[in-house]
């Protein structure tokens, strides 16, 4: 349990403290640690920054990109924020109403859409 951890920077004197005790940011963590302890090829992210603050977030996604690298994990991520779609992820797809509308290598999904509904998200984007 200590090694997974320090693996996700949680000290390991927290180790006995209840799950309550820990802030979102580290819950978040918490969770990842749990979930990769029974050592999975595979993982599944629904939105794995949603609800956290800009700069939790920045730290959570250079975990879990370092973890997939490191642990050589596939991971499916869903999420609707294109920038940890873009950090994360090597190939996307991008949905509307249940339907893949456009899939590839995730720069060339965002760097040169061809869907319009994929062209409208990245300029939507853009425009904030």
């Amino acid at each position: 349990a200590v090694d997974w951890l320090s693996r996700v920077e949680i000290d390991e004197d927290r180790v006995d403290d209840e799950p309550r005790a820990f802030s979102g940011g580290m819950r978040q963590r918490l969770q990842i640690a749990r979930n990769l302890v029974t050592g999975p090829r595979l993982v599944f992210m629904d939105e794995p920054t949603g609800g956290l603050d800009v700069s939790v977030q920045a730290r959570l996604l250079d975990l879990l990109r370092g973890l997939v690298t490191d642990l050589g994990l596939a991971a499916i991520v869903v999420t609707h924020d294109l920038a940890v779609a873009r950090l994360l992820s090597q190939r996307m797809m991008v949905m509307k109403d249940g339907r893949v509308v456009e899939s590839g290598l995730t720069d060339r999904v965002l760097d040169d859409p061809r869907a319009p509904y994929t062209q409208l998200l990245v300029s939507s984007i853009l425009q904030v």
